[in-house]
């Protein structure tokens, strides 16, 4: 029981501290219905003056929108426009190249074709040799033995060397 006493005598000696929070309010005076009316005007005026800064910045954003969007479709443009002049330009390049092709294809199939008409004429002059080199031999051939004959009759014909 004494115990119980003691805790009632702490909390009752605690309650003036949490109870002095209480005593640091003042009272405040009072205000008349035209300082009401006064202050909410003033409050009305502000909030008007914020609605409007607020337009104001909201229509500067719509602008710099606006303007952020023309700039980017002025660079679509102009990147499209530079795309389409690479590619005539290219396909330009590439017509004059193919030209340069043909006429490559054209010199290559006249020289090739010169040429085969030079191995033509050469092979045809070689054959031609040929056939009257192996004539000639023939020839000779049928002839060696008239030949040496002639030639034993005329040292037989002639006089020895040293009584000229």
């Amino acid at each position: 029981m004494k115990r119980a006493r003691a805790i009632c005598y702490f909390v009752l000696a605690l309650i003036p501290l949490f109870s002095s929070q209480v005593f640091a309010v003042e009272v405040a005076p009072r205000i008349s219905d035209r300082e009401i009316i006064e202050s909410l005007a003033e409050l009305k005026a502000g909030q008007k003056a914020l609605q409007q800064r607020f337009d104001d910045v909201n229509k500067r954003i719509d602008d710099l929108k606006e303007s952020t969007h023309q700039q980017i479709n002025d660079l679509k443009e102009s990147t499209h426009q530079q795309i389409n002049d690479l590619k005539e330009s290219n396909n330009t390049r590439f017509d004059d190249m193919n030209r340069r092709f043909d006429i490559l294809q054209w010199m290559l199939g006249l020289f090739i074709t010169a040429a085969l008409v030079i191995l033509g004429f050469v092979l045809r002059m070689q054959w031609q040799m040929h056939k009257k080199q192996t004539q000639i031999e023939t020839s000779l051939e049928t002839q060696k033995d008239e030949l040496t004959f002639l030639k034993t009759l005329i040292e037989k014909l002639l006089p020895p060397r040293g009584v000229l």
